[in-house]
């Protein structure tokens, strides 16, 4: 278990929400529903969708490194 609250929680919790937008800005009924707003609270996803899909290489790199380090050496 990764607790919520620590540095490597909250790596793994951004990461996860950065992947997630991503792929729902590729699919065209969420991207219309999900991603239209660009301020407030739904705003963070928009601009996580905007992260991952222009930094796909950098977040894909540290989703492996993420993933490595948990099963790895924790």
């Amino acid at each position: 278990m990764t607790n919520a609250y620590s540095f490597e929680g909250l790596v793994i919790f951004s990461l996860l929400v950065v992947c997630t937008s991503a792929y729902m800005r590729r699919v065209p009924r969420l991207r219309q529903w999900f991603l239209s707003e660009k301020k407030g609270f739904f705003g963070v996803f928009y601009k996580a969708s905007i992260i991952g899909t222009r930094l796909h290489i950098p977040v894909a790199l540290t989703c492996v490194l993420m993933g490595l380090y948990v099963l790895l050496l924790k």
